[in-house]
């Protein structure tokens, strides 16, 4: 807890010269972006914490110093100084970092205020070309708000012409792919200025594509904290509404009826429907076990086709058998038999069989 207490007071722990905060507080964020650990883990949390006190101190230097001017184009930048233009943006990011739900609505909002100071600034320096977002901020002063267009602190609505939709999908996709390329050109210019052989012309080419690469990220933040700041504006009316409420008691259910004409149509015709079960199907089955009520209990028992069909193997086995063994009585009685069925035809002595 002493690291959160201790964070806004950077001068004390930390460098005070203003490019070592800059580099501190971006080195902070690219790891934080690209860590596995998760963002609500407390290290996370003291890291976001340090690395936000670090360039908001680099801001107030920066002001003090009085670097940037709206009266200079941006060829008259020192190379040294463009990276500056960067603290606004990296401020915003390392903002959304933060996890704090009971204070999101307030974070999204101040990070928007830190994004849309970056993108006023580009706009000045003419850097890219985009449309400003509209000021949503209630606070935001009536300068603020003239600036881009509107004098009242409103949403910009949604566009109901599918033209106008198709245009903003146009625009997202463009900005998506000059995005892209902008980090393919980073990729290959970073290496010559992590190497330390970068000239001035090189180095100001990696700081105005990375000025031109936050643009586009510093835009799709907004359109996203802006919809995000309408969700919990939403929720937070519904927990209000919900506070305010009164509590409704909680009624007895009613039970089940049918209508009748008269009491005597109603004694006749019973509810109108079955009377409830009184056991359970496990209930019935284990009352006719006990009876002995049940067959077999669920153990399957062989047709009885099988067992005549094995009793008349069994018999032909014997007889074989005692053939074999030259049984006499039953060599007699076998030629007893032969010699009747010689006399008289087959069906013989069956009355029922009267052909």
């Amino acid at each position: 807890m002493a690291e959160y207490e201790n964070t806004n007071d950077v001068s004390a722990a930390e460098p005070s010269k203003l490019s070592d905060l800059l580099e501190r507080g971006w080195k902070i964020f690219e790891e934080v972006d690209s860590t596995n650990e998760p963002l609500a883990s407390t290290s996370i949390q003291v890291r976001v914490k340090r690395g936000i006190g670090m360039l908001e101190e680099a801001s107030r230097m920066v002001a003090l110093l009085d670097l940037f001017s709206r009266n200079e184009e941006l060829e008259e930048i020192a190379t040294a100084d463009l990276k500056y233009l960067l603290l606004p943006a990296l401020c915003g990011a390392l903002t959304m970092k933060q996890t704090s739900r009971d204070k999101r609505l307030k974070i999204v909002q101040t990070a928007r205020a830190y994004f849309m100071d970056f993108l006023k600034r580009c706009k000045e320096y003419d850097i890219s070309h985009f449309e400003l977002p509209r000021v949503t901020n209630e606070n935001a002063s009536p300068d603020e708000a003239s600036e881009n267009g509107s004098s009242t602190a409103k949403p910009q609505p949604c566009p109901s012409d599918l033209v106008s939709m198709a245009a903003q999908r146009q625009a997202k996709i463009e900005r998506y792919r000059q995005r892209k390329e902008l980090e393919a050109r980073l990729s290959d210019v970073r290496r010559a200025v992590d190497s330390g052989q970068a000239d001035d012309e090189v180095s100001r080419d990696f700081y105005n594509l990375n000025v031109r690469r936050w643009v586009a990220v510093c835009l799709e933040e907004i359109e996203s904290i802006d919809q995000e700041v309408e969700i919990l504006q939403n929720m937070d009316g519904l927990k209000q509404g919900a506070a305010k409420q009164p509590v409704q008691p909680v009624r007895p259910p009613m039970k089940p009826f049918i209508l009748t004409k008269d009491a005597v149509q109603a004694q006749v015709f019973g509810a109108g429907y079955p009377s409830l079960p009184t056991m359970t199907v496990d209930d019935w089955y284990e009352q006719h076990r006990k009876r002995g009520a049940m067959p077999d209990q669920g153990i399957p028992t062989r047709p009885a086709v099988e067992e005549d069909t094995d009793a008349k193997e069994r018999e032909e086995e014997d007889k074989e058998k005692k053939a074999d063994d030259d049984d006499e009585e039953s060599l007699l009685k076998a030629r007893n038999w032969d010699d009747w069925k010689d006399t008289h035809r087959r069906g013989y002595g069956n009355r029922h069989n009267m052909g």
